[in-house]
């Protein structure tokens, strides 16, 4: 995007996050407060609350399937609560986030941890239950923009998943809020299960205004289908009124997926507000790690948390989300209400073209990890497994440590391990990238303090290596948690990384070429005329160098025949970097080239960096390149590839495809 403008915020103006760990204490409210008083970063002290280790979420039950697998099941609903998240003494936070509806001790922020079994499906019955005590809907948390293509509950039947007309500027939107639930990196997942942005429902709540849609276009077509096809003579085989019921197959490369909303043009906010949380797929034969030394099956850093710990148990293999995220004064969550703090327009839709609320990128200037405000942890002197993800809205992270004694590996990215273990001594990730790594501290004396820094920029990022005057406050976001040594309590029998022997991975090759381009489109009114109204999608000429912009209503123009294997190509014509997301397949990257000033590109290509030489589902696509992927279309159905910044793929820069014949919803 437009590199002039973000968020007008400074760094000591908002504050970040503190969540209790005693998660079975957390009181569900039912108030929904939104200020915009932004509350000081001078009055949060750092490294005062340890890491929270999120738990896993506890099954419902097994699912038994006569002449069929066996299936893991869970109901899981998305409500409303208020948590300690700021220091204690300060205010606390309303947040969403989802638990299991049988154990009311498990609604958190950060969302407990799926741990699913590699080839046994896990089937969740998910619940929009945004109600207050009296069965009333919940509005949101933070301010909707109505004048984006979104879900648009008023506009009823025939309005829904629309971009609506006004005769003059509308507030913020305050209804019922819709959901659907996207587990990112899910492969071989059916269509009707993937969380398509159409298929969102809203809360069964008994005061929906007359009028109103209460499911998304897609929802009642997806109902019917996994009806017939994966009905296995269970309760949760028909949907009931304000859920949906997925099933995901694990037939994947052991791997860490993160589940989180996807509604149409709201994915910024409902994410924002809380609900997301860890997928973990483990075993089958992408599993298997041999230590070279032995020749054996090697130990990796563990365990981790599993359903039925008791407390106090010990983890090294540890999954950590990390955030930005502001705050107002009462504790609330902020985020702007007015187009006017990203670039002080002050004349909005339908006077110009302009969006009143939406923000073409949000940066909050408080670091979240796990849900806390810069939290600590005490790490023994040994080797811990870290499984990172980066769940900001828009914000590239650098990650680095501050104690050149600590040794860092990774070894997987979104599809599972790396061919080969990789030192580095600093970890790129852009919006929902995973990295799974193994960090050393067993050469760090006891007692010292580690801080885990981050050195991404402020700012929409561009590429390596960052301007300086971009780099990220090192008061605030410059740092992300600290870590205190302390003496091992046992011996650490884990395998040293550079003896790994990562599974075998199979590359990939041929496949028909499809190019796309990645766009931003700028006001159409001469006295904004540089500023952002849209992120946009669409594809490309390589013969001419010119791009045609395609919208999300427009007909479906990706659609690969099932089994075929193709070559997408990104071309960036924007200034900056898009985390590029293609659902329901895995794929590799295969180069990245310059464009000239023609758009062409020129010189030799690069190849994948040390760390993308896995199996990806997120790839970043750097400004002024083209950038290639490699995949296989096995599963038919309607899916989506969107930019991973949220407030892109929100307004625009999200497109449907196709594998195979391409659907269309049957049922109103």
């Amino acid at each position: 995007m437009n590199r002039r403008g973000f968020l007008k915020l400074s760094a000591s103006a908002i504050v970040g996050m503190f969540i209790d760990a005693r998660f079975g204490a957390i009181k569900r409210v039912f108030a929904s407060p939104l200020q915009t008083t932004p509350l000081a970063t001078s009055s949060i002290q750092k490294y005062t609350a340890s890491l929270v280790i999120p738990p896993a979420m506890p099954r419902t039950e097994k699912i038994q399937v006569r002449g069929g697998k066996n299936i893991d099941y869970y109901e899981i609903a998305i409500r409303q609560f208020q948590q300690q998240i700021l220091p204690t003494g300060m205010p606390s936070t309303i947040v969403w986030g989802y638990g299991s509806v049988n154990h009311p001790g498990t609604f958190n922020f950060p969302s407990f941890t799926i741990e699913a079994k590699w080839k046994t499906p896990v089937r969740v019955k998910w619940i929009n239950d945004l109600k207050d005590a009296n069965g009333g809907y919940l509005p949101h948390l933070l301010p909707v923009d109505p004048t984006l293509h979104w879900a648009n509950p008023p506009g009823g039947i025939s309005g829904r998943d629309m971009r609506p007309m006004f005769d003059s500027t509308p507030g913020p939107y305050t209804g019922p809020v819709p959901m659907v639930t996207h587990v990112h990196g899910s492969v071989g997942v059916g269509d009707e299960s993937d969380g398509y942005a159409e298929a969102w429902f809203l809360p069964a709540a008994k005061n929906i205004p007359n009028g109103y849609a209460t499911v998304g276009t897609w929802y009642n077509t997806f109902k019917n289908k996994f009806y017939n096809e994966r009905k296995v003579g269970h309760p949760s085989d028909t949907w009931a009124d304000g859920t949906a019921t997925f099933q995901y197959p694990n037939d994947q490369r052991a791997s860490t997926l993160w589940y989180h909303d996807h509604s149409l043009g709201m994915t910024r906010l409902n994410v924002y507000a809380g609900p997301a949380g860890f997928f973990i797929v483990r075993g089958g034969p992408d599993d298997n790690v041999i230590d070279t030394r032995s020749g054996a099956r090697a130990i990796l850093p563990g365990p981790a948390p599993q359903p039925g710990d008791k407390p106090g148990k010990s983890y090294y293999e540890i999954p950590i989300v990390v955030q930005d995220r502001s705050f107002n004064d009462d504790g609330s969550l902020f985020y702007p209400d007015s187009r006017a703090l990203f670039d002080d327009i002050d004349t909005y839709i339908p006077d110009t073209d302009v969006p009143p609320i939406w923000h073409p990128e949000f940066f909050g200037n408080i670091m979240v990890v796990n849900g806390r405000t810069w939290p600590f942890m005490n790490v023994e002197q040994r080797r811990y497994r870290f499984r990172f993800l980066n769940g900001c809205d828009s914000r590239f992270i650098v990650l680095k440590f501050d104690q050149p004694g600590v040794t860092f590996w990774q070894i997987g990215t979104e599809g599972g391990f790396l061919p080969t273990a990789v030192q580095l001594d600093q970890l790129l990730m852009s919006p929902a990238e995973r990295a799974d790594v193994i960090v050393d501290f067993s050469k760090v004396p006891a007692g010292t303090e580690i801080t885990l820094l981050n050195l991404g920029p402020d700012v929409p990022f561009n590429g390596l290596p960052i301007d300086t005057a971009e780099i990220a406050d090192p008061s605030t976001t410059g740092q992300v948690m600290q870590f205190r040594v302390v003496p091992a309590i046992s011996r650490d029998i884990t395998t040293p990384p550079q003896f790994l022997k990562l599974p075998r991975i199979i590359p990939l090759t041929g496949g028909t070429t499809r190019p796309l381009a990645l766009m931003e489109k700028t006001s159409e009114f001469p006295d904004y005329s540089d500023s952002p109204v849209e992120a946009k999608l669409g594809t490309f000429d390589p013969a001419t160098g010119t791009a045609t912009e395609r919208a999300w209503m427009d007909e479906i123009t990706e659609n690969p025949v099932v089994g075929t294997t193709e070559v997408w190509e990104f071309y960036n014509l924007t200034m900056d970097a898009h985390p590029m997301h293609v659902h329901e397949v895995l794929f590799q990257v295969v180069n990245r080239q310059l464009l000239d000033q023609n758009n062409m590109p020129t010189g030799l290509p690069r190849p994948p960096e040390s760390w993308e030489t896995g199996f990806k589902d997120t790839v970043i696509s750097l400004p002024g390149e083209v950038t290639r992927i490699r995949a296989k279309f096995n599963t038919p159905g309607l899916f989506v590839w969107h930019c991973h910044i949220v407030e892109h793929e929100d307004n625009e820069m999200m497109r449907p495809y196709a594998i195979g014949p391409v659907p269309k919803p049957t049922i109103p």
